[in-house]
């Protein structure tokens, strides 16, 4: 009887780490439906959005290209499908912890609040939250802004930031909210606002694809620094570590750069416009250095 016991023990301790091995979450999530859902926004160049066939393209949709990819290779699934799904700043977290989609493809700011109910990769990109103006407005600083009507997209970041801002220098501004960065432009392009407080290279973007360019300027004065990461659910540290280690692989055989500079520095779609975006020194240090911190 006791080598019997002995015998069920040693299979029981040898099972148990067979089990472990096996994926879990969004990776055991994955291999049952047989797809890799995908988040992805509409206007958020060069990032993620829509070319002239209403097809996602950007940065962060190349980036998770490769990650698609990745899975196949650990799951082994070469027939996996990515399916596409279109979120919004506002939605992109619920659907993230809903289980609709497995990971966001698009700019998001990896923020220590936002880290309370979701992950993120490793750093992707770092921005600065500025301002859009006329070309010709007399506002250099955010207490320009003071008692003006000023565009907000729902669920950024950069509203509460330019509360903060005002409560420390004692301004406030009216505040003109949008569901997405595009309906905020608009409202600064028809007059309906002074300004639209934002990530300085969605702003470039969008100053890049409208019809006068020439009208608008991005001010020097900044709210805050920020890192974006592609955002995966929390708790799940096996999706996060093959996240992670794939963009490792890119940013230490040169795809990274390869891509960064396809988006942001050379013509893209659908108007073959130039960011004329060079890699600024925040990003270039978390290539060196790959981390997830959040601000």
């Amino acid at each position: 009887m006791k080598g019997l016991l002995y015998s069920f023990m040693f299979l029981t301790a040898v099972a148990v780490p067979a089990q472990a091995q096996s994926p879990g979450g969004t990776l055991a999530k994955i291999k049952a439906v047989g797809e890799i859902r995908l988040g992805h926004r509409d206007v958020s160049v060069p990032f993620s959005y829509l070319d002239d066939n209403q097809k996602p393209v950007g940065f962060a949709m190349d980036l998770c290209a490769r990650i698609v990819d990745a899975v196949k290779e650990e799951l082994k699934l070469p027939s996996l499908q990515a399916t596409l799904q279109p979120i919004q700043l506002s939605t992109q977290i619920p659907l993230i912890q809903n289980g609709t989609i497995d990971i966001v493809c698009g700019p998001a700011t990896n923020t220590l609040e936002r880290q309370k109910v979701v992950a993120f990769s490793n750093t992707i990109f770092v921005s600065s939250i500025r301002a859009v103006v006329r070309k010709d407005a007399a506002i250099k600083t955010f207490e320009d802004l003071s008692d003006k009507p000023v565009s907000l997209t729902t669920g950024s970041t950069s509203i509460a930031l330019l509360l903060t801002r005002g409560q420390e220098k004692n301004f406030g501004v009216k505040q003109v909210l949008s569901p997405d960065h595009a309906a905020s432009f608009l409202a600064l392009t028809t007059g309906r606002s002074e300004a639209f407080v934002m990530d300085d290279i969605l702003l470039a973007g969008l100053i890049a694809n409208s019809q006068a360019p020439d009208n608008w300027r991005i001010i020097d004065d900044n709210l805050r620094t920020e890192p974006y990461g592609l955002i995966i659910r929390k708790d799940d540290p096996e999706f996060k570590a093959l996240v992670d280690k794939t963009l490792v692989a890119t940013m230490n055989n040169g795809q990274f750069a390869e891509l960064y500079a396809k988006w942001f520095t050379k013509p893209i779609p659908p108007k073959n416009v130039n960011l004329n975006f060079p890699m600024p020194a925040p990003l270039k240090d978390a290539v060196a250095h790959p981390n997830d911190k959040g601000v």
